[in-house]
């Protein structure tokens, strides 16, 4: 089957235009995400990463072009036909938003209790099961605040996929872990992803480490996917964008500086410019 086959395709986005006032944030972009892959979105800061994010999940609607995910017309849901769908979904938030006044167990227990009524001996293993799948099922009775970053970042995690999501999204899942705590979020998501049949959608910057686990990934420039493939094509690329992100280098193609007038008009102007 074509990975790029409607049937194999879990989410589709095409031809999306969405600009924020005189900004353009995308401007035909085009991608798609096969189901039980493992689809990483990277790209520079401010190329919309997180803007995609909000589109996939409904939150804004493009102004032209389709987003399509697990069948629905993403921009046509309303109330309660857009959180159905979400509650199909998963999402592990860039800093991993738990609930401070909750333990361990009920941060886990939280989106259960709030979407379905299931007997608590019921939610009582539901919520282990999930955190000894991350390895925390000791740490239930902990405050978040008595946790590492990397053991917040796997309670969220747990959470995450208590409700058994179809599509798991991660939000710069890496952002402030030391290497080991790293190198355990990136087992954990290659190990759910295979291991509970769904698909991941990760969206980062950090491109040696989500190449390690990505069956596909894209690279986000310019309003649109510059680039796209498995990790072993995206290393081997010669596209000058692409072999600037991947190495990091500041010359290339995608700028440095922020769209500006004339340096020297803007110095001699800076009053009337300000």
């Amino acid at each position: 089957m074509s990975e790029h086959s409607p049937a194999a395709a879990i989410a589709e986005v095409r031809g999306v235009r969405y600009s924020v006032g005189s900004r353009v944030i995308f401007d035909g972009l085009d991608l798609s995400v096969e189901r039980g892959s493992i689809t990483a979105m990277m790209g520079p800061s401010g190329t919309g990463k997180t803007t995609l994010l909000r589109l996939l999940t409904g939150q804004v609607h493009p102004q032209d072009g389709s987003v399509q995910v697990l069948g629905e017309d993403v921009p046509q849901l309303r109330g309660a036909a857009l959180y159905a769908l979400r509650r199909r979904m998963g999402m592990l938030f860039q800093n991993g938003a738990l609930l401070t006044d909750l333990n361990v167990f009920e941060n886990v227990a939280f989106p259960v209790r709030e979407n379905a009524r299931v007997p608590e001996a019921v939610l009582r293993r539901l919520v282990l099961m999930k955190l000894e799948a991350v390895g925390l099922r000791g740490a239930a009775q902990l405050m978040p605040q008595e946790l590492s970053g990397g053991m917040a970042r796997r309670v969220a995690l747990a959470r995450a996929i208590v409700m058994d999501p179809e599509i798991l999204i991660y939000d710069e899942p890496f952002v402030g872990l030391d290497p080991v705590s790293m190198g355990i979020i990136l087992r954990l998501i290659r190990h759910l992803n295979d291991a509970l049949g769904i698909t991941s959608i990760v969206v980062s910057h950090d491109v040696q480490e989500v190449l390690s686990i990505a069956d596909r990934s894209y690279l986000l420039a310019g309003g649109r996917a510059v680039a796209s493939g498995s990790s072993a094509q995206l290393q081997a690329s010669t596209d000058p964008a692409v072999r600037q992100f991947i190495t990091g280098s500041a010359e290339g193609p995608m700028p440095f500086h922020y769209p500006a007038g004339d340096y020297r008009d803007a110095l001699l102007g800076a009053e009337s410019e300000l």
